[in-house]
């Protein structure tokens, strides 16, 4: 079962053949990520916005 590069969580085939290119196995990141997330042009850290930001440290 394919697994992400990034946190390790196992994902599905169907994930990993639509979210990863044709000669990668593993996805770069996938849902489970809580520091990066997928974009139109690979991968990039989350953005939280200042007000929730906030809320959790509080």
């Amino acid at each position: 079962m394919p697994e992400c590069q990034n946190c390790g969580s196992h994902v599905t085939d169907a994930y990993a053949r639509v979210f990863t290119p044709d000669d990668v196995t593993d996805p770069r990141a996938c849902p489970s990520c809580e520091t990066v997330m997928r974009d139109r042009n690979g991968i990039r850290e989350k953005r939280t916005h200042p007000s929730l930001a906030k809320r959790q440290t509080a």
